[in-house]
């Protein structure tokens, strides 16, 4: 069977969860499929890539011409596909070049749900009136695409919700996965050296972008009732000028009030990424949406116990009260999916931190626990045999 993988990210243009999702998977299907890559951006080093495609140069490179110059890509790379037996896309990046090949070759489209646009208002945010091309470009994917992956039993239900149209049987859940050799404990220390993080004093680490989604600013308030201990954030790649001024002077008026805050801009390599999560007393997601939440897979495979917003496809990753604590979050009417109560949120998330700081041997049980977990329920291989299973369905 010939697949064409399609997706925006692929090594070393990484900056998210799914692309993280398509660099392992892709290396699991490889034994399975006849599978070739295709990617936006430049060349790639790499056996499994078949393609690399970009925008359009003619068009514009403002918030609006960004969307266009992303449909530019999917173009290029829709006239690319001739031959293959069926097609994977993934994110609205990658949706219309996979409903444009399966209705030019007239070959099956699988899509992986790993997020959804009408769920991500702000997002108009960053794209401006371009969001609205996202959004088609999504809608018109998922209405037609003859299988839809959801990553998590919450990302199937939001499917539904959001997109009456799509005949629930054709939605499957298939959970992202991970290296767990790779995504390990580490006892080394010269990362931490390096950036200047103490081994040995307490630490609470995020990881990830600079958008609403992530709850980072929710997270800044929630610092401000942390017990005392290391901040880590690594935290980049914001989705718009002002809301990476905005965290600027919010982790600046942070280090007023508190030392330890090292907020990390630089893209680190996993490597490092790892070693900080071994270290971690406690490591932090306050996202307000998060279909299925990578991170949290990664950092319960370094033996940290998870402090989460409960909402998505989270507490299907997070064992509350067994590989860490899942904080009650209630949306509220705002554009961009605030909590309702921001206040009572971060106190709440502030809680379920202090009594982990204070328990170091606690901590220790549901780190090892989370880790147990993963080793047992999130393997690529398993992943990997269940997408070929329904590629086989379909074809």
């Amino acid at each position: 069977m010939k697949v064409a993988l399609l997706t925006r990210e692929y090594p070393p243009e990484v900056y998210g969860g799914a692309g993280v999702h398509v660099e392992y998977l892709s290396r699991a299907l490889a034994s399975r499929v006849e599978l070739g890559v295709r990617c936006f951006g430049a060349p790639r080093d790499s056996d499994l890539v078949a393609g690399t495609y970009q925008p359009w140069d003619a068009l514009p490179a403002d918030r609006q011409g960004a969307a266009l110059r992303v449909m530019s890509v999917g173009l290029r790379m829709a006239a690319d596909l001739e031959g293959v037996d069926l097609v994977h896309s993934h994110t609205w990046y990658a949706n219309l070049p996979g409903h444009l090949a399966k209705l030019l070759y007239r070959v099956p489209h699988v899509m992986t749900a790993h997020s959804l646009e009408p769920l991500r208002p702000w997002k108009a945010e960053q794209l401006g009136a371009g969001y609205a091309l996202s959004m088609f470009c999504e809608r018109t994917a998922i209405e037609s695409a003859d299988a839809v992956i959801a990553v998590s039993g919450a990302m199937r239900e939001d499917v539904v919700r959001a997109y009456p149209d799509v005949d629930p049987a054709r939605i499957h859940v298939i959970h992202n996965g991970i290296d767990a050799e790779e995504y390990h404990p580490d006892p080394g220390t010269d990362v931490l050296e390096r950036l200047g993080v103490d081994p040995v004093v307490p630490s609470v680490m995020f990881v990830g972008r600079i958008t609403r989604q992530k709850g980072i600013t929710h997270l800044l308030d929630a610092a401000e009732l942390f017990d005392p201990a290391q901040l880590i954030l690594c935290a980049g790649a914001p989705d718009t000028p002002e809301i990476g001024e905005e965290m600027r002077r919010r982790v600046e008026a942070l280090r007023r009030r508190r030392p330890g805050v090292f907020w990390i801009e630089e893209m680190l390599a996993r490597r490092e990424v790892v070693q900080l999560l071994s270290h971690a007393s406690v490591f932090v997601c306050p996202s307000v949406y998060e279909p299925f939440g990578l991170i949290n897979v990664e950092a319960m495979a370094c033996g940290v116990p998870v402090v989460a917003s409960a909402v998505g496809g989270i507490p299907e990753i997070v064992v509350d009260g067994t590989t860490g604590a899942l904080v009650a979050f209630e949306a509220g009417d705002d554009a961009i999916g605030s909590p309702r109560d921001p206040a009572g949120f971060a106190r709440a998330f502030a809680d379920r931190v202090n009594t982990l700081l204070a328990d170091p041997a606690l901590a220790a049980r549901l780190g090892a626990a989370g880790r147990r977990r993963v080793l047992d329920e999130f393997q690529w291989d398993a992943i990997a045999d269940a997408t070929v299973g329904l590629y086989a369905s379909l074809v």
